[in-house]
């Protein structure tokens, strides 16, 4: 599992520049858009219609279940973890992922859903039911298990992401509303205000829109997590136009939905979460010699003596807050790239995956192979009781 850090970054940007090549845009600076209206509703119901025609039709149509494995390259700090992993989708709403640590000393985990049931292994710990409710169960926070990318504060040095597309206008592709985190409606935020959401049901959310995001590029649909989409506008890329869509889940679940315009396959997905991790420096401190993907730097003023007033300690402590509830309130974009795709008993699948917080590429998948309407065994399925 320990690399160099050169080796990570050779490994992750040897395959990288590969998806970039196979893909098309990245999200380009956004302002707030109106209200969507019927006409773009319409309108992005019939770029779905002819996405999930690209992706087999009939034959996606008739797809009861799905079973795909393969590997996973996930930078944590100057590592890169290897993750050997199976997918089992049972058509409308059960999924599972299991994932497999060849280089670690670790049993098996798995996350997922059967309906409006949480699968995960190993259970979830006991959770502290406090004014801010439970770790973790704040808008975009990372799921358990299967963290999206490295740990905050951890270097790490990936390469950047494709140029970014801009409309025919030239100026920015509108927002899908205010920022979001995508995060789980009702869950507590930051300072302990809110109110708090059960631990399980907060990680069922979060497992459902990570399947989600991934389930719009197989079938161009989530019926497991619905999602209501409206046309925002047509963005222009180095490998050719596409087709932006944007979505809204259940309480402030937002992402954007990019389409090909000329083949009509999903290319990619974005959304919004908090950065990572909040970095305060003080006046002649070197910055960090690397940055975490998603984590921010803010420079913050001079620290006081260690023999000042308590009230200029205070004032000191109030404004390093100030600064770091300034900074979480700007969102990290982050991006699921979809690319590779190949015909499967009669489908478009995509055989790799990228995933992205910011510039900073996070996780590379590889898909080994898929497995249509083969009959999957129930237990697979079986929920955290």
């Amino acid at each position: 599992m320990l690399t160099i850090r050169a080796l990570v970054s050779q490994a992750i940007a040897v395959s990288a520049a590969a998806v970039v090549v196979a893909q098309g845009p990245t999200p380009p600076s956004q302002s707030t858009s109106a209200p969507p209206n019927p006409e773009s509703v319409k309108k992005a119901e019939q770029v779905l219609t002819e996405a999930r025609k690209a992706l087999g039709g009939d034959k996606l149509a008739e797809l009861k279940t799905l079973i795909a494995s393969g590997r996973t390259k996930r930078v944590r700090g100057n590592n890169l973890v290897p993750i050997e992993f199976e997918i089992l989708i049972e058509l409308p709403n059960k999924y599972v992922r299991v994932d497999e640590f060849p280089a670690e000393d670790t049993d098996p985990t798995s996350s997922g859903f059967n309906g409006d049931s949480l699968i995960q292994i190993p259970p979830p710990p006991a959770m502290p039911m406090g004014p801010g409710g439970p770790p973790g169960a704040g808008a975009g926070a990372p799921p358990q298990g299967r963290p999206s990318g490295p740990p905050a504060g951890a270097p790490a040095t990936p390469p950047a992401a494709p140029p970014a597309p801009t409309p025919p206008s030239g100026g920015a592709l509108p927002r899908p509303g205010a920022p979001s985190a995508g995060g789980p409606p009702n869950a507590s935020v930051p300072g302990g205000r809110g109110p708090a959401m059960d631990p399980r049901r907060a990680r069922l959310i979060s497992v459902k829109q990570d399947y989600a995001r991934l389930a719009l590029g197989l079938f161009a649909s989530t019926a497991a997590y619905p999602l209501t989409f409206s046309y925002a506008a047509m963005a222009e890329a180095p490998q050719g136009r596409a087709d932006v869509l944007d979505a809204k889940g259940e309480g402030n679940f937002t992402l954007r939905l990019f389409v090909n315009s000329e083949t009509r396959l999903p290319i990619m997905v974005s959304w919004t979460t908090p950065p990572t991790n909040v970095i305060v420096t003080v006046p002649g401190q070197p910055p960090p010699a690397s940055v975490a993907p998603g984590a921010v730097v803010v420079a913050g003023p001079p620290a006081p003596p260690k023999d000042a007033l308590k009230e200029e300690m205070d004032k000191y402590s109030k404004e390093v807050l100030a600064l770091r509830a300034k900074a979480q309130a700007s969102p990290i974009e982050q991006r699921l790239y979809f690319a590779d795709y190949r015909d499967v008993d009669g489908l478009k699948l995509p055989f790799r995956l990228r995933r992205a917080i910011g510039t900073e590429t996070t996780e590379e998948t590889t898909f080994d192979r898929y497995r249509t309407n083969a009959k999957i065994d129930q237990k697979k399925f079986e929920p955290l009781k």
